[in-house]
C-alpha cells in the first residue's frame, strides 16, 4: 500500500530513492536523459542559426513559419504514430529512433555549414524533429511498464523533469560550443555535430534493457502492410473514443495544451526581446544569445522546482487543485513580472513559467498514464504531442500577429494572463466537483 502523508517531503525522498533503485526506471531514465540532453544540442544550435544569425532580420512572422514548417507536418502525422507505437516494441522505438536523429543531425549539420537553401535545412530539421516526437512519446507510454501505479506521480516528477533539465544543460553545452567555434556557420555545425553523438549514445544505451520491457503487451497477429493504412485510421478512431471515455484525462490535455500556448506566446517574447531589445547593438549577436542562455536555464530551474514541489502540492491540494493553482499563480505573475520588459524581472518569470508548466504536466502525465489502457496509450501520448505542437505554432502566429520587431507588446502579455486566468477558474470547478463526486461514492459504498 502507498504510503501518501500529505505533504511530508522526506516521503517523496524515499519514493525516489525506492524508484532510483529499480533497474528498468534507471534505464529508462537513462535514455530519457541522453535523448533530451541531444534535444537541448540540437534546438539551440538551430534557434541560433534561425534567429541569431547576423545576416538574418528575424521577425516574430519568421519564427512562427519555421515553427509551422518543424512541428506541423508531425502533429498531422502524430497520431498515426502512436498506432505504431502500440505495436513495435517501445525498447527498438529508443535505439533505432536515436541512432536515426543521428544521421539526420549529421547531414542538417552539413547544410548549415554549406549554406544550403533555407527549405532544404528545414526540411532536414524536420526529420529531427519528427522522430524526437516519436521517441518523446515511447518513452513516456513505455514509464507504467518499469515502475507501479502508485508510483506514477513521483515518477512523473523525476522523470520527465530531469529530461528537461538535461535538455537545459544540453542548451548550456551548445552556447559553450558555439562561443568556441570561430565562425557563425562553424558555431551552429560544431552544435548540430555533438548533438549528432549525444544522439547516438542514447541510441546505444537502449541496449542495457530487454527489447520486450517497455511494451506494448502482446498482441494477435498484426494485419499485412497492404491492411495497415486503414489499420491506422481505426486505431485513431479508437484512440479517440478511449479518450472521449475519460472526461478527466480529456480535460487536463486540453488544459495543458492551453498552458502550452501560453509558454510558446512568451517564448517568442523573450526570443525578441534577446535579439532586438536587450542588446545595444540592435544585432542579436553574443549579448542577446547570453540572456536567452540565462532564460533558458532559470526557466530550467523553474521545472526542477516544479519536480521537487509537486508530489508534495498534489498531495495537499489534488491532481487538479494543484493544477489550477499553478495556472492562478501565472495569471497574476507573468504580467506584474513580465510588462516591464527589463531582464532581470524577465528572468524571475522565465523561473515562474517554469514551475507552473511543468507541474501541469506531470499531473498530466500522471492522469493519462493511470486512466488510459495500455493498449491505447501510445495512441494517446502521440495525441499529447501532437495537441503540444499546435499549441505551440498557434502561439507563435498569435505573437507574429501582436508582437513588434523588439517583443515589447502589453496586449499579448495580457492576453496570456487571461487565459492562464480561464485555465486556472476551470480547473478548480472540475476539481470540486471531482473531490464532491468521490465524496458521494464514498458515502455510498459505506452504506448497508
Amino acid at each position: 500500500m502507498k504510503r501518501s502523508g500529505p505533504g511530508q517531503p522526506a516521503g517523496t525522498v524515499a519514493q525516489l530513492r525506492v524508484l532510483l533503485r529499480r533497474t528498468g526506471f534507471r534505464r529508462l531514465l537513462t535514455v530519457r536523459l541522453l535523448s533530451q540532453f541531444g534535444d537541448g544540442v540540437f534546438q539551440v544550435g538551430l534557434a541560433t542559426y534561425v534567429v541569431f544569425s547576423p545576416e538574418q532580420q528575424t521577425s516574430p512572422g519568421d519564427i512562427a513559419a519555421a515553427m509551422a514548417v518543424l512541428l506541423l507536418p508531425y502533429s498531422l502525422l502524430g497520431p498515426f504514430a502512436g498506432v505504431l507505437l502500440d505495436r513495435w516494441r517501445r525498447r527498438q522505438v529508443l535505439l533505432y529512433g536515436n541512432l536515426l536523429r543521428s544521421l539526420m543531425a549529421l547531414a542538417t549539420a552539413a547544410l548549415a555549414l554549406a549554406g544550403a537553401a533555407d527549405w532544404l535545412f528545414y526540411l532536414s530539421a524536420l526529420s529531427v524533429t519528427a522522430v524526437n516526437r516519436f521517441i518523446l512519446a515511447g518513452l513516456s507510454a513505455g514509464l507504467p511498464q518499469v515502475v507501479d501505479r502508485e508510483q506514477l506521480v513521483v515518477a512523473n516528477s523525476l522523470s520527465p523533469t530531469a529530461g528537461t533539465l538535461a535538455a537545459t544543460v544540453g542548451g548550456g553545452a551548445s552556447f559553450a560550443v558555439q562561443f568556441v567555434a570561430r565562425s557563425q556557420g562553424g558555431e551552429d555545425a560544431a552544435a548540430l555535430l555533438l548533438a549528432a553523438l549525444i544522439y547516438v549514445a542514447a541510441g546505444l544505451s537502449a541496449l542495457a534493457m530487454h527489447a520486450d520491457l517497455l511494451g506494448p503487451e502482446r498482441q494477435p497477429a498484426l494485419p499485412r502492410l497492404a491492411d495497415a493504412v486503414a489499420d491506422t485510421a481505426r486505431g485513431l478512431v479508437a484512440g479517440l473514443r478511449h479518450l472521449r471515455e475519460r472526461p478527466i484525462a480529456a480535460w487536463t490535455l486540453a488544459g495543458v495544451g492551453v498552458l502550452r500556448f501560453c509558454y510558446g506566446a512568451l517564448l517568442v517574447t523573450v526570443l525578441m526581446l534577446a535579439r532586438y531589445s536587450w542588446s545595444d547593438s540592435g544585432s542579436g549577436g553574443n549579448e542577446g544569445v547570453a540572456l536567452l542562455g540565462v532564460a533558458v536555464g532559470v526557466s530550467g530551474a523553474g521545472f526542477f522546482a516544479a519536480a521537487l514541489l509537486t508530489p508534495w502540492a498534489v498531495a495537499r491540494f489534488g491532481r487538479l487543485g494543484w493544477f489550477a493553482t499553478c495556472a492562478g499563480t501565472a495569471a497574476v505573475l507573468v504580467p506584474a513580472l513580465g510588462l516591464s520588459f527589463r531582464p532581470l524581472p524577465v528572468m524571475l518569470a522565465a523561473f515562474l513559467l517554469g514551475l507552473v508548466t511543468q507541474g501541469p504536466k506531470i499531473v498530466t502525465d500522471t492522469v493519462v498514464q493511470s486512466s488510459v489502457d495500455d493498449a491505447y496509450r501510445g495512441r494517446v501520448f502521440s495525441l499529447y504531442d501532437m495537441l503540444f505542437n499546435i499549441a505551440f505554432v498557434a502561439a507563435a502566429g498569435l505573437a507574429a500577429l501582436i508582437l513588434p520587431r523588439d517583443g515589447r507588446s502589453s496586449a499579448l502579455l495580457l492576453t496570456v494572463a487571461v487565459l492562464y486566468a480561464l485555465t486556472a477558474f476551470t480547473a478548480h470547478r472540475l476539481h470540486r466537483w471531482t473531490v464532491s463526486r468521490e465524496t458521494v461514492t464514498s458515502g455510498q459504498s459505506t452504506t448497508p
